[in-house]
């Protein structure tokens, strides 16, 4: 289903999306290319972010969306959306850090928000973001979200989600409820 808002095109990623989806999700977070955004987490994490595996697995859940959108005829920004039960949880969201500062991640967080109760009825959107990441929560605050206290732990050792560049990571969880 594809859906068209402000020149930008929304539409579930397919697998020939995998390689351009990979190299947007590290040219957010990781690396020299990251520092051109906010969302950087170059200084806290090295390493990759995600892999085709990764990816794939997401486009390929019966639970899942990749919502993909696109401008230009080229990939911008994604997300998934993960159906589980009475919630969504969001997470993967990435912004090519060239247009970030513009609004569109908040264009993109709405649709997700408007996609998750027009196709699962939920009530509440969930994710998790490192708590360290100060500047990152404020902004999901100014959309609502709001902070739980609740932590989960940061997989340490496990160097798909990266390299550790300080012991003191872990993941908060952030929840909206949708109206």
């Amino acid at each position: 289903m594809d859906h068209t808002a402000a020149g930008l095109t929304f539409r579930d990623a397919a697998e020939t999306d995998v390689d351009a989806l990979v190299a947007l999700i590290e040219s957010a977070y990781r690396g020299d290319s990251s520092r051109a955004g906010w969302t950087t987490e170059a200084d806290i994490l090295q390493g990759q972010r995600t892999d085709p595996e990764g990816v794939l697995a997401v486009i390929a859940s019966a639970d899942s969306r990749l919502l993909t959108v696109e401008q230009d005829g080229r990939i911008v920004a994604c997300c998934q959306l993960e159906h589980r039960g009475d919630h969504v949880y969001f997470g993967m969201f990435a912004v090519s850090p060239a247009l970030q500062g513009a609004g569109l991640g908040k264009v993109v967080m709405a649709e997700a928000e408007r996609l998750s109760r027009d196709t699962w009825g939920v009530t509440e959107m969930r994710m998790t973001v490192i708590s360290v990441r100060d500047d990152l929560i404020a902004w999901y605050e100014r959309r609502g979200y709001r902070r739980t206290g609740k932590m989960s732990p940061f997989p340490y050792g496990d160097e798909r989600f990266g390299i550790p560049q300080r012991d003191d990571l872990e993941f908060e969880l952030l929840v909206k409820e949708l109206a």
